[in-house]
């Protein structure tokens, strides 16, 4: 099995950035998720084992970008011009090849909270 783990996480103004890291034991697609409290967890946005496909949701497109070195078996999350309503825990999760469809059970998540 796949084992994903996040870092990177922090505390920021808005505007600011935070790039987060999931290190995978293998390579594999991958996809962030978020989560409030009270709310469901939502995608962010993933990337294919290769790196040639990438999907964002709406709301972080044009601030966020997704990233993968596969040498560390690591993906990247930078999220530049970060707002309040990104603050959310943040996960990684093992994704389909084709991007819609998650695959891995999740890890223990990294804290984002972007202040106003």
């Amino acid at each position: 099995q796949v084992q994903l783990v996040e870092s990177g996480g922090g505390s920021v103004q808005a505007g600011g950035s935070l790039r987060l890291s999931c290190e995978a034991s293998e390579r594999t697609s991958v996809g962030w998720y978020r989560q409030t409290a009270g709310k469901e967890r939502e995608f962010v946005s993933a990337i294919n084992s290769h790196g040639g496909s990438t999907r964002y949701v709406e709301s972080v497109k044009g601030r966020f970008t997704i990233s993968r070195d596969n040498v560390k078996n690591t993906v990247y999350l930078q999220m530049d011009k970060l707002k309040p309503e990104d603050t959310a825990v943040y996960y990684c999760s093992r994704m389909s090849s084709t991007l819609n469809i998650r695959l891995g059970s999740w890890g223990q998540g990294t804290q984002v909270t972007v202040s106003s």
